[in-house]
């Protein structure tokens, strides 16, 4: 992403201030989940430096928001799915292992989070 920089007699990198705001760009980039392909697009538009940097900026970012909050809604789908599965193993409800089971379904997570909640549900006693 950086042109090498230049090296001392004993082999040591040297990085000047533009460098090194550059690498601290890149790290805090890393740290928001932006891809390396992401984080080359910015640094060009950063060194742009014109009137429509700060709007294709804005796209670059809001492309990783959506990515982001996708990842989220998967993220809260598999933690249904494997919470419904450890409180079936914790219960012992079912003969075998319900988390081998889980993993083992052919259906999307969310389907099968979906079906595991209408089985507890339907099997559960009245008063609990």
């Amino acid at each position: 992403m950086l042109p090498a920089p230049p090296r001392t007699s004993s082999g040591r990198r040297v990085y000047g201030p533009p460098e090194i705001r550059s690498l601290e760009f890149i790290r805090r980039s890393r740290e928001l989940g932006f891809t390396l392909d992401e984080i080359r697009a910015l640094l060009a538009l950063a060194a742009e430096d014109g009137k429509n940097t700060c709007g294709e900026v804005r796209e670059v970012a809001a492309r990783h928001l959506a990515d982001i909050r996708a990842k989220i809604v998967d993220l809260r789908a598999m933690a249904r799915v494997l919470t419904d599965a450890v409180q079936r193993c914790d219960a012992g409800e079912m003969p075998g292992c319900p988390l081998i089971d889980t993993l083992s379904a052919s259906a999307p997570l969310h389907l099968v989070a979906r079906r595991s909640r209408a089985s507890r549900t339907k099997t559960r006693k009245p008063g609990f």
